[in-house]
């Protein structure tokens, strides 16, 4: 496909990114960085909660959007991006922060304080039910999910780059699970994503469907399995940076290694493990650093 950016807008009716009002809130000094809670609109209005954490002492080298894991946990997501919660693997904000990086982590819809009638790190058993209506209430209305979720996902770096006060050419787009794929479809139809760090994500709709994995509810769109695939999505990174960590033992991520074969040229760093979906030290790690490279200018693609 030769123009997956304008084709997936128009497919899922995609406006184009827009400036928005912030507003900004309390401020906590934390070792090395400091946290702060802001909130700026959605389309329809409503707020969307995130935290904002930028480094001490020294101005930031880049920045990043880090999506948060989905993992059945919906009273988790930004404060699991900033290690208050939930898997320290997934403290990407902290471990960024301390590195340099202005880091900004939002509530994806229906996840912590975006859901309706409950707020905080607390779960609710009506959780999941609200993730599915997210879904099932904008499919009878003719839209889309993923329409949703890709609208916050470039207000989220507009914020990024509004407030972070870093260069435009090193800020990008991060997360794993489903933060990754997330990260995977922004950075496709939005160039102001310099970079792309995508874990536990990558994997082709064909497989999944044969091992009979779970598809998010983010990529429930009728028809896009005959038009779109994530080769077309990775392809349409490049030349930008793409980092894509994996595991043999992840079937959400099953067959990385074969998707990232099938695209050209050579911005793709693929790290792939003998492990399941779950991060670790390693991967953790990794992902930090090539993020920190890319914000600094340093090529690491292999």
């Amino acid at each position: 496909m030769d123009d997956v950016a304008t084709f997936l807008r128009d497919r899922i009716g995609l406006a184009a990114p827009v400036d928005v009002a912030v507003t900004r809130g309390a401020v906590e000094a934390c070792d090395g960085y400091d946290r702060e809670r802001i909130e700026y609109p959605c389309l329809e209005g409503d707020p969307i909660p995130a935290f904002l954490f930028t480094p001490h002492g020294r101005a930031a080298r880049g920045g990043v959007v880090a999506f948060h894991q989905h993992n059945g946990e919906f009273h988790f997501g930004k404060s699991e991006v900033a290690g208050l919660v939930g898997d320290p693997c997934q403290a990407f904000g902290p471990a960024l922060a301390r590195a340099g990086l202005v880091v900004l982590a939002p509530d994806s819809i229906s996840f912590e304080d975006r859901r309706a009638g409950v707020r905080g790190v607390e779960s609710d058993p009506h959780d999941w039910l609200q993730h599915y209506n997210a879904m099932s209430y904008r499919l009878l209305q003719g839209d889309l999910l993923m329409r949703k979720c890709l609208d916050d996902a470039q207000r989220a770096l507009g914020v990024l780059l509004q407030l972070g006060g870093v260069d435009p050419r090193r800020v990008g787009v991060a997360g794993h699970s489903y933060g990754g794929t997330t990260a995977l479809y922004h950075a496709a139809l939005d160039p102001r994503c310099r970079f792309a760090a995508i874990s536990g994500a990558v994997c082709s709709l064909a497989t999944r469907q044969r091992e009979g994995t779970g598809i998010l509810l983010f990529e429930a769109v009728p028809r896009l399995a005959r038009d779109l695939d994530h080769h077309d999505l990775l392809a349409a990174i490049g030349p930008r940076p793409a980092l894509v960590v994996s595991g043999t033992q992840d079937k959400y991520s099953r067959d990385a290694d074969a998707v990232v074969a099938r695209v050209a040229g050579d911005f793709i760093t693929a790290l792939r493990v003998d492990r399941g979906h779950a991060l670790d030290p390693e991967r953790f790690d990794a992902i930090v650093g090539w993020i920190v490279a890319q914000a600094r200018g340093e090529s690491t693609t292999q």
